[in-house]
């Protein structure tokens, strides 16, 4: 309405006064209802050609996103394990601020707390079995000790018997010396097995009972952290939106979240606007954008384009068990940008979550000052493109000054 209102000031204005003033036509007279096509035709043609045209440069150089939102990053609050809420530790309230460490509920933890007492127990048991080896170290060595005397003993004896055999072998039988070296071969033996017993034993102690201990400890622990589990804590500072999880509740991280947290550096200043298709070619970083929300009425928020998506969310193909049919997608998805505030905090106002309206805008400023060789013609066309934008920015303030209205009255609010 308000490009064809501005055509007509151009168009048919004109053709009207000359008819008035220049031909001395008056309305009523000769311009009735059946004549103004006849008498106004130039004016009319060249108005409505002069709004389509200005409508088009306006729209495709100067896009409109009716989908922008404040986006906001959640996390949904999950146990690891399943279980049934013993215990809560947020109340029931819309929103709830918590700090990084703090807990937000308790699932029932009686099977995890006999698997930790049973670990510990098994540590236990292993620390007794480590006492019990000492103390039988201590017997080997003795025994190794007794051995060795034994050995030594009859070691003496033989050697006591064989010189007597040697310088008078009638004083000592020849049977009597045999019998005391075989007493010193068992008495040997008897060592050397009270040695291996013993040197068993320290093994036991110093390899195998420390590594069945470490392994018990490694259950203690493992139980002690499945206990841990069942306790759900928050990992960011943040707040803890719309918690109804109650003790008794079954709670699944498969299948049913306990409730959202919003992470405090979540709130982003930055909004994702969805433009459309036709204008992949005009959407570029860096560009200068506006936008008003109905959050903030009255209010026109400068912003930049930061970043703008190179795929488009209606071509993606997924790993599924059909073949991708090309028809199925009936509607265009938009192209993805992300915008910041021109100015800092200039988001700071804005409810996460909140729907906007953004007008991008193009600018041909740095190609006309750059002093790159232009036509008459092309240089004429840059500086309309760039003038043309106003009309998008006074329609964009012209809406935000009628939304309240249109929301409060006209919608029977």
């Amino acid at each position: 309405m308000f490009e064809l209102l501005f055509c007509s000031i151009l168009t048919i204005l004109p053709d009207y006064l000359y008819r008035r003033y220049g031909q001395g036509k008056r309305i009523g007279r000769e311009i009735t209802l059946y004549s103004v096509w006849y008498e106004l035709r130039y004016g009319i043609v060249t108005c409505l050609i002069l709004t389509i045209s200005l409508i088009t440069l306006v729209f495709y150089y100067h896009p409109t996103a009716t989908t922008a939102v404040a986006s906001f990053r959640t996390i949904a609050i999950l146990p690891e394990v399943p279980g049934r809420v013993s215990e809560t530790y947020v109340p029931v309230s819309l929103e709830f601020e918590v700090k990084a460490g703090d807990p937000v509920f308790k699932l029932d933890s009686n099977r995890q707390e006999a698997a930790v007492e049973t670990a510990r127990q098994h540590v236990a048991e292993v620390q007794g079995e480590v006492a019990l080896a000492r103390g039988e170290l201590a017997v080997a060595s003795a025994q190794v000790e007794q051995a060795l005397a034994s050995l030594k003993q009859a070691q003496d004896e033989f050697d006591t018997r064989q010189e007597l055999f040697v310088r008078n072998a009638s004083a000592v039988s020849e049977r009597d010396v045999e019998k005391l070296q075989n007493t010193v071969n068992a008495m040997a033996g008897a060592a050397k097995a009270a040695q291996a017993n013993k040197d068993l034993i320290d093994t036991k102690i110093s390899v195998f009972l420390p590594e069945k201990l470490k392994s018990a400890e490694a259950r203690l622990a493992e139980a002690e952290v499945e206990l841990a589990k069942t306790t759900v804590y928050a990992g960011v500072d943040g707040t803890v939106s719309q918690f109804v999880l109650r003790p008794g509740d079954i709670v699944n991280p498969m299948m049913r979240p306990a409730g959202i947290l919003i992470p405090k550096d979540a709130q982003k200043q930055r909004l994702i606007a969805g433009f459309g298709q036709i204008e992949a070619q005009v959407l570029k970083v860096g560009m200068l954008a506006e936008a008003f929300c109905g959050a903030q009425p009255f209010t026109i928020i400068p912003l930049v384009i930061t970043e703008v998506q190179t795929q488009i969310a209606s071509g993606q193909v997924g790993v599924g068990g059909q073949m991708v049919d090309a028809s199925q997608t009936v509607r265009p998805a938009s192209i993805t940008t992300v915008l910041e505030p021109l100015y800092q905090d200039g988001l700071k106002e804005l409810p996460p979550g909140a729907v906007c309206k953004v007008n991008a805008y193009t600018s041909n400023h740095d190609r006309l000052s750059s002093g790159e060789p232009l036509g008459m013609g092309e240089f004429i066309y840059l500086h309309a493109v760039d003038a043309v934008g106003l009309v998008h920015a006074m329609l964009l303030r012209l809406q935000a000054l009628l939304f309240p209205v249109q929301t409060l009255v006209l919608t029977g609010h």
